[in-house]
């Protein structure tokens, strides 16, 4: 499987296969015993302990499209380590979608663009879920343009919010009406979908509040939609995950942001400036959400531990920006410990360092 495949509309559900190369000798050391689970729809597959060939079970994972290459790339070389011999499973539902799946017990690992919510909360304790949240790498949202648009050269966080905000449904509908000297043509308006996670972020930094948008605009959960409606159209305006913007930079050109409460001034969206904590205020951690009934069977806890030792690497791969590797030994920790619970406490939050995340009581 090639890694192009996750920028294909079509792809739902994705039994990842790949290399065998690097990690096989990491992992033949594998040692482990699969477990039954009642309830949950990894069960099955059993195994003494002996080696990574006595390894078995399935891995189903859905939600976020912004993490899902990650965790692709994670469950490919994952399935290769252990010889195809435990299956894992990638929807794309969306981080709202993939809650609802992952809070009702339907899988064991729901990826997030943005943390658990409060109703979703109460939805995983009324089901009897208990969940471990495990930040995974960062993502630095981009606003696209067309490629033909030649009079945007940067716009600022007040500018996105006066386009985006709820008043200006029906009323900012033109490129000049926030800039004069922007063309008086027809601003057309591409965004991720009420079930993403993308749009709760952003709406967040944005607007100042999750959810808070105009609804004139073209949504879908799938990022691949948006690459080409922005693509097809000069006069065409959205934001996306970062990792849908190089393989597509020929299709799409990336938007400076001038954030006015700092005095960088216009920061284009790449890895290096969030590294530096120059991309404000639309960098953001993403993240898994285990199921700890589910980290019970030992080839779900195994595929936890590859990927909190891979995703800086594998995420480099796919054009996320890596943890600080003190940010994944507390991620470590946490798992190993169970400690379930959210930093956030079912509130959207901008601009927090990943670290003051897991020095946090978890919340549950």
């Amino acid at each position: 499987m090639s890694r192009e495949q996750w920028f294909s509309p079509e792809v739902r559900f994705v039994i990842a296969v790949g290399r065998w190369g690097q990690w096989a000798a990491v992992w033949t050391g594998l040692a482990l015993a699969s477990v039954g689970c009642s309830g949950s729809p990894g069960a099955g597959g059993g195994a003494s302990a002996g080696g990574e060939d006595a390894l078995s079970g399935f891995v189903t994972i859905d939600g976020s499209s912004t993490v899902y290459p990650v965790t692709e790339a994670v469950a490919e070389e994952f399935q290769k380590a252990t010889r195809g011999r435990v299956r894992v499973t990638v929807g794309i539902s969306g981080t709202g979608g993939g809650f609802k799946k992952f809070c009702r017990g339907e899988t064991d690992i729901s990826g997030a663009s943005r943390p658990i919510l409060a109703e979703e909360m109460e939805a995983a304790r009324a089901s009897g879920i208990e969940y471990i949240e495990l930040p995974v790498c960062f993502d630095a949202l981009t606003v696209i343009v067309n490629p033909q648009n030649d009079w945007v050269d940067s716009i600022t966080v007040e500018e996105l919010k006066q386009i985006w905000e709820p008043a200006a449904q029906g009323e900012i509908t033109r490129w000049n009406q926030i800039r004069p000297e922007w063309p008086d043509e027809p601003l057309a308006l591409f965004g991720a979908g009420a079930d993403s996670g993308t749009f709760d972020y952003f709406t967040e930094a944005v607007v100042g509040k999750a959810k808070s948008s105009r609804g004139d605009f073209t949504a879908s959960e799938d990022d691949n939609v948006l690459v080409q409606g922005v693509a097809g159209n000069r006069y065409a305006l959205g934001f996306l995950p970062y990792a849908y913007f190089p393989p597509n930079a020929d299709k799409l050109k990336a938007v400076p942001i001038d954030w006015e409460k700092d005095d960088e001034g216009p920061v284009a969206p790449n890895l290096e400036n969030v590294l530096k904590g120059k991309y404000n205020p639309l960098s953001r951690p993403l993240f898994i959400y285990v199921s700890k009934k589910s980290a019970e069977r030992p080839e779900v806890e195994r595929f936890v531990e590859f990927y909190l030792d891979n995703a800086a690497t594998l995420g480099q791969e796919v054009n996320y920006l890596p943890l600080p590797e003190k940010a994944y030994d507390m991620a470590k920790e946490r798992f190993r410990k169970r400690e379930g619970g959210t930093g956030f406490g079912g509130v959207p939050e901008v601009g927090l360092h990943v670290e003051e995340i897991l020095q946090r009581e978890p919340k549950h």
